[in-house]
């Protein structure tokens, strides 16, 4: 299965695709020809200039107005030379590349020029054959459905691409909130607890300690009022923010248990993290071995973790099947590649994610401490 998804998605490729295309009908017109060359000499000569006209189809996506124009030309040269009952393979492909990649009044202008030269030459050499002037605007049409429908696919992809980065602005400023605050309600309780023991002279420091506590609880409101916002925005409460790099061995674990085999390396001694980055490293792993799990079935994962003396690195390897990177939201709750890249930014650093090209797929991180 594996096999034949890398197969699919190599011919998938548009420039694999095409030369694919043109080959198979090039080989078909050739065939054409050497069968026919003897015996019917003007169906020899019409099947030849099939084969001329399916090269242009190699450029059909970068250029799709002249692409039609010189095939539709090669198609009544055809009709009026050599065929009065034309093939128009490559000019239905060439439409369709028109109506699929162009939009507007060039492309009305263009079919309706190339349908009236096509519908005289039918009118000169095969007026029996005229209703055949119809598969112009049909191969058009089908083209400009197929462009509306990837328009509307793609927008919806930046859409949900979009939501995935506001969901996860609000997560990590939940998790920030409970971090700063207890960061704040240290500082009260020390300022606190330094007025309360210090002299009463000189007045103006415990005045500066007076204000430095009243700041410092007037601080934590003002974040406690922030996410109450936060919440009410958005989906999902106050998530317990005891998650970091300490987890990760559990992390791969619950991984493997859930059918996802992986691994865990640590590079370098261990210190501790700040808190943001301690929480995106454990989110960083989390993600990937989620993608990899839902993307790419029967996979494995390999967790490095590199601690230096001035930033932290998070591998995630997978020799599965790629996932593409522009996935906006990968697992059901979670952040995807987009939010993914929203953390590592926050915390001043680096992300790389895509397909390998050994197979499977990457997320790098580098975090500065």
């Amino acid at each position: 299965m594996r096999v034949g998804r890398a197969i699919w998605r190599f011919f998938g490729r548009p420039e694999v695709f095409d030369a694919t295309l043109v080959a198979v009908l090039g080989a078909i017109a050739v065939l054409g020809i050497v069968t026919t060359v003897a015996d019917a000499p003007p169906v020899a000569a019409s099947t030849a200039m099939l084969l001329v006209s399916v090269f242009p189809l190699l450029v059909r996506r970068r250029h799709p107005v002249p692409v039609a124009v010189a095939v539709v030309a090669l198609d009544i040269v055809d009709t009026l030379t050599f065929s009065a009952n034309p093939t128009v393979t490559s000019a239905m492909i060439a439409l369709y590349s028109l109506g699929r990649y162009t939009a507007g009044r060039r492309t009305l202008v263009t079919t309706a020029a190339l349908t009236a030269a096509y519908g005289v030459a039918l009118v000169l050499q095969a007026p029996t054959q005229s209703l055949a002037i119809t598969v112009y605007p049909v191969a058009v049409g089908v083209g400009q459905l197929v462009r509306a429908r990837a328009e509307l696919r793609e927008r919806a992809n930046r859409e949900r691409a979009d939501e995935a980065v506001r969901a996860e602005r609000r997560r990590i400023a939940r998790e920030l909130h409970d971090v700063v605050a207890h960061h704040l309600s240290v500082i009260n309780a020390l300022v606190g607890g330094a007025r309360a023991v210090m002299p009463p002279e000189p007045p103006e420091a415990r005045e500066a300690l007076l204000s430095a506590e009243q700041t410092a609880r007037q601080a934590l409101t003002e974040m406690r009022h922030l996410l109450d916002v936060l919440r009410a925005d958005g989906p999902g409460g106050g998530e317990a923010t005891g998650a970091g790099a300490a987890g990760l061995p559990t992390l791969v674990e619950q991984a493997g248990a859930a059918g996802l085999p992986a691994s865990l390396a640590v590079e370098g001694s261990p210190v501790p993290l700040p808190a943001a980055i301690d929480l995106a490293v454990f989110r960083i792993v989390q993600e990937a071995l989620t993608n990899t799990r839902k993307h790419a079935s029967g996979a494995r994962a390999t967790v490095r973790i590199s601690y230096e003396e001035r930033a932290v690195e998070v591998e995630v390897l997978d020799d599965g099947t790629a996932v593409s990177a522009s996935s906006p939201g990968s697992s059901p709750g979670g952040f995807g590649l987009a939010g993914m890249a929203e953390r590592v930014a926050l915390c001043g650093g680096r992300l790389r994610t895509g397909p390998r090209e050994a197979g499977g797929f990457e997320v790098h991180a580098r975090l500065p401490l």
